[in-house]
């Protein structure tokens, strides 16, 4: 492998950016849950579909899709699911860009979101025409894209990678002494090159929530919790990934939790990652990571704030309305583009377990 003796470069001195959240979805009661359970699930068998959640959705959402034989899972995970399920309709419980691997890779069949408004911030900070300028100002560098952007974002890329694979396929074009645009999440594109020694010129986005993570904070809560683990995604600060016992993507950190001895853990990811977490390991203690330090607010809280709109009333709608605020479409030139390194990565991954 080809080590360098300064991997990273940043592109641009970091900007802060307030990302407009959307309202908290009203409060259903327990009546209105089941209503809208029992007709989701009615729904779902008329229309030939397939509810398919990411981690980060709210427990009830992803017990929803266990419950009607669909999925819970990493954006890779139900991008191959998607793309195998003999369903016409898949229902894409996440935010936008998941909707749109999904079309992307399945364009045969109709996709579904409970919003088209879920956003996410790492997308939302990527805008396609100013990274395609930075691209092509960079000739000579592979373009590999984090998952958690555009499918015009896609387009322009070599490689889209998710939190999962993206270190094997760095490693692997590091083998090949390619440098790397990578894009747009910051802090896992440093841990990246950092492990890796690949020559990495890095955009400057980040997530809302796993940038907030708090090192002093954390630091704090592991005195008061001496014999926990603490688990931490690759998307926050190097300062908190540095106090790690365990740092990977959703999936990773779910095995994680089974694999370490501790009894407690100290999780520094989305909770949402709580449901499945505490069903791998219903003996152990989970912990949310601190977001903020004493006397600090946050604004996610350790909660996507767009995940969150992926309520049981949106997803009824999603069923029941169709059209323009649900079903998603992606301009069949950018989606022929887009899939050729959506493949790369979900071909790269069926030889990792070959």
């Amino acid at each position: 492998m080809l080590h360098r003796t300064n991997p990273v470069s940043h592109i641009q001195d970091k900007i802060e950016t307030v990302y407009p959240f959307p309202p908290k979805p009203a409060p259903l009661t327990e009546e209105q849950k089941q209503t809208h359970i029992a007709n989701i699930k009615r729904l779902l068998k008329e229309q030939d579909a397939v509810l398919i959640a990411h981690y980060y959705t709210d427990p009830e959402i992803q017990a929803l899709a266990e419950e009607t034989g669909g999925f819970v899972g990493d954006s890779l995970e139900m991008a191959k699911f998607g793309n195998r399920h003999p369903a016409k309709t898949l229902l894409i419980a996440g935010v936008r860009f998941m909707g749109e691997s999904a079309k992307i890779l399945t364009p045969e069949k109709r996709i579904l979101m409970p919003t088209l408004e879920a956003e996410c911030s790492l997308d939302l900070g990527c805008p396609a025409d100013e990274f395609t300028t930075f691209c092509d100002a960079h000739p000579d560098h592979t373009v590999v894209v984090y998952a958690n952007t555009s499918a015009a974002v896609k387009a322009r890329a070599d490689w889209v990678v998710t939190s999962s694979i993206a270190l094997d396929i760095v490693e692997h074009l590091d083998s090949l002494e390619k440098p790397i645009i990578w894009g747009p999440d910051r802090h896992l594109g440093s841990y990246i090159a950092n492990k890796t020694g690949a020559e990495m010129l890095l955009w400057h986005g980040e997530c809302v929530v796993h940038d907030e993570f708090s090192a002093d904070a954390l630091r704090k809560m592991k005195s008061v919790y001496p014999e926990a683990a603490i688990l931490v995604h690759p998307e926050s600060p190097a300062s908190v990934v540095e106090l790690a016992d365990a740092v990977g993507s959703t999936s990773q950190l779910i095995k994680a939790a089974k694999t370490l001895p501790n009894k407690q853990l100290i999780v520094a990811t989305d909770k949402g990652i709580f449901y499945k977490m505490q069903q791998l390991v219903p003996e152990k203690e989970l912990i949310e990571a601190p977001t903020a330090g004493a006397g600090a607010t946050c604004r996610s809280c350790a909660h996507c704030p767009w995940m969150a709109m992926n309520g049981l009333s949106a997803i009824e709608q999603s069923l029941t309305e169709g059209g323009e605020k649900h079903e998603v479409f992606v301009d069949d030139n950018v989606r022929v583009k887009s899939l050729i390194p959506l493949n790369r990565m979900l071909d790269f991954a069926e030889q990792l377990q070959s």
